[in-house]
């Protein structure tokens, strides 16, 4: 298993083949994001099954990927709908993701992403304001 290959699975991935995450990480993986620190492949397969259960659709488009050795990255695109996200229409999100392997699985997954562009922009209320707050932050 490499970053690239990685990648093309995520690309791939959708509720009803979550299982094909099962040959990529580690028993004793580590994943990391804005919101979430699991350990452990138990938590994190549960954490996917959730995710993928609460949203319309979730995909990536894997932009580049760069590995060095046992570590590497990913910059991708997801694509996200979530009834309780601007009203179930697509978000889209920017992120970058750090992986590091051990015996040929992923031991280390550490997602960056803007957690306001994913989130709170998209919730009602909250979400004008945080826009105009970075409107303001941009004059």
């Amino acid at each position: 298993m490499d970053v690239e290959s990685v990648g093309t699975i995520y690309q791939h991935l959708n509720k009803a083949n979550l299982y094909l995450l099962d040959e990529v990480y580690h028993q004793d993986v580590v994943f990391e994001d804005a919101a979430h620190r699991l350990e452990g492949w138990d938590a994190l397969q549960k954490y996917f099954e959730t995710l993928y259960a609460n949203v319309k659709r979730c995909d990536f488009i894997i932009k580049e990927h760069q590995q060095v050795g046992d570590s590497g990255f990913l910059t991708w695109t997801m694509n996200l709908e979530h009834p309780k996200l601007q009203k179930g229409t697509q978000v889209q999100v920017n992120g970058v993701s750090h992986l590091k392997f051990h015996e040929g699985r992923v031991i280390y997954h550490r997602d960056y992403f803007d957690l306001g562009e994913m989130l709170y922009e998209n919730l009602p209320v909250l979400g004008a304001v945080i826009k105009s707050i970075k409107q303001r932050l941009g004059q």
